[in-house]
């Protein structure tokens, strides 16, 4: 149907057989009135267009005027995904041109609205769904939904946790959206090239299954052996339509999500966003809040507030790189506690779920700090003296004035990060932990705040999004070429976002970099990742880099 071809300047060619309204209809080749006359004529649309040709800067202020109007998040977010559907090259030039105010719309948090209301909403599907109904014909769906595309990113979720909202089903291909979305317009991967999946499986969620709107699997949750050879079926499907394509998991509940990671590494590049894309940016910001107290990394403690996939990839990744200082591998899991809705994490021979094992203490190691399984936050703040608190509970609150003061007992200037999102299930608002420290707590969060003003200064809080880490770790992917996406690409990326941070920026209280610089950032992780893996200059790599990135302006036609 068409293809587009990049020459050797950046910039592509679309090749098409498509004519008239199936032109103007196709929202990856609809340029709208900025068709040229000889375009114009040439595709068969001249009559389905008013007369004046216009630019793509000029479409791009009209959208902005039309999304002034409206004061929703929810609203704009339905408003952008018309523009998606007409025009995929405006639609990105948008965001990218104004990721601040319009990231938080397509993606963290107002893309958990979108989630929960898919159904009642729907107007036209992105992406593509697989279903127990394709079994033995995956890869005859997947080759005709892709219609000839070159597939080279996918982001596929099973819908089972989203957000810290739980099971939505088929709804949750908005996330995987949302997540090709910043690919696309801060990593510069082509949309044509970038695919989201919902693996819908059914849903254990009764108020869907009631719903009578609900447009996914009406059926529980395929669990066990039926779903992993459907899953199975499906990793093949994608090799065979999109052969080396990178694949990002997306939202998979805690232990299916660590079962996955591992069964098809080395199998496919791919990575999980929630467990290593969580770790590798709550890594990042202690890397730069160690810079601002002083403190050393390999002398940080750590409490990670919520055992599921993000506590467990956070656990992990902290404990990497603790070994990459120095540490043993007995001695870094020891500065690190896990926490759950039961308590302290310890292997007592009590745990129900595999990937807990890997992140609990040993009984010795509780009682070493007078600490048994199950002991409460506060309890164990006062016996492990931790350096660093992380939140990943989805429990709203649950960062009380009481869990500040204990905190500032152990440091001076501790760092708090509630990283669970959307706003509404964030364990502390970033102000009332900066009120309560009178200033002195080093915070991050999961999800955009506003300024806090606190003594007469201003201080501006970091947004650990995984938006630094996941584009860049799929574009390196995508130009080194590799075969498997391991723990040390994670940790290589922390340290090239905590790099990327300015002084600037670490003085005004950010331990992230503003969220304007996204795409400069990105090149700039994907470039030391490029070097790292191929052994080459950081000239010659970051030449690469922007050699493979798209640009959200429109091609010409051939």
């Amino acid at each position: 149907m068409f293809s587009f071809i990049r020459k050797p300047d950046g910039r592509y060619t679309v090749r098409t057989d498509l004519r008239g309204r199936q032109v103007y209809r196709e929202p990856l080749l609809n340029k709208g009135t900025a068709f040229t006359p000889a375009e114009r004529r040439r595709l068969g649309v001249e009559a389905l267009l008013p007369v004046r040709e216009t630019t793509i800067e000029f479409q791009a202020r009209r959208t902005l005027r039309l999304l002034s109007r409206l004061d929703d998040p929810f609203e704009k977010f339905l408003e952008l995904e018309q523009v998606r559907d007409r025009n995929e090259h405006l639609y990105h030039r948008v965001l990218r041109d104004n990721l601040v105010d319009l990231m938080p719309i397509v993606y963290t948090p107002t893309v958990a609205n979108a989630v929960r209301l898919f159904s009642t909403t729907f107007r036209r599907a992105h992406g593509v769904w697989i279903t127990p109904e394709q079994r033995g014909h995956i890869a005859e769906a997947l080759r005709a939904a892709v219609a000839g595309k070159r597939i080279r990113l996918i982001v596929l979720t099973d819908n089972e946790s989203i957000l810290g909202i739980g099971d939505q089903g088929a709804g949750g291909i908005a996330i995987a959206n949302g997540k090709i979305a910043i690919y696309c317009a801060g990593a510069g991967i082509h949309p044509a090239e970038a695919l989201a999946v919902s693996f819908d499986v059914g849903t254990d969620n009764a108020e869907l299954l009631d719903n009578p709107d609900y447009l996914g699997i009406r059926a529980r949750r395929l669990r066990g052996d039926d779903y992993y050879s459907l899953l199975d079926e499906a990793v093949e499907a994608i090799q065979e339509v999109a052969p080396g394509a990178v694949l990002q998991w997306e939202d998979f509940r805690h232990n299916t999500a660590v079962t996955v990671l591992h069964r098809y590494a080395g199998r496919v590049p791919s990575f999980n966003d929630d467990i290593q894309g969580t770790g590798a940016i709550a890594l990042a910001g202690v890397l730069v809040a160690s810079r601002t107290s002083g403190v050393p990394l390999r002398d940080q403690r750590f409490t990670i507030y919520g055992g599921g996939a993000a506590g467990f990839g956070i656990a992990r990744q902290v404990a990497t790189a603790l070994q990459a200082e120095g540490l043993s591998a007995a001695e870094a899991r020891g500065r690190v506690a896990v926490l759950d809705s039961r308590g302290l994490i310890v292997d007592d021979g009590n745990l129900t779920l595999d990937y807990k094992r890997h992140i609990a203490w040993s009984p010795a190691t509780a009682g070493e700090r007078g600490l048994a399984a199950g002991a409460r936050l506060l309890d164990v703040l006062g016996r492990f003296r931790p350096t660093v608190l992380i939140g990943t509970s989805g429990q709203p609150g649950s960062f009380g004035r009481e869990v500040v003061e204990a905190m500032l007992a152990n440091v001076e200037r501790p760092v708090i990060m509630p990283m669970s999102n959307p706003n509404d299930l964030a364990e502390a608002n970033p102000a009332d932990l900066l009120r309560w420290s009178g200033g002195r707590a080093l915070v991050g969060s999961g999800s955009p705040y506003p300024a806090v003003e606190i003594d007469g200064r201003s201080v501006q809080i970091g947004q650990g999004n995984n938006a630094f880490i996941f584009p860049a770790i799929g574009l390196a992917a995508l130009v080194t070429g590799t075969r498997q996406i391991d723990d040390d690409w994670l940790t290589a990326a922390a340290w090239a976002v905590a790099d990327a941070v300015t002084e600037e920026e670490r003085q005004s209280g950010l331990l992230y970099p503003a969220i304007a610089r996204l795409p400069e950032v990105l090149t700039q992780v994907a470039t030391a990742l490029v070097a790292r893996v191929k052994g080459v200059s950081a000239d010659i790599a970051r030449e690469e880099v922007t050699r493979a990135e798209w640009q959200p302006v429109y091609p010409d036609f051939d």
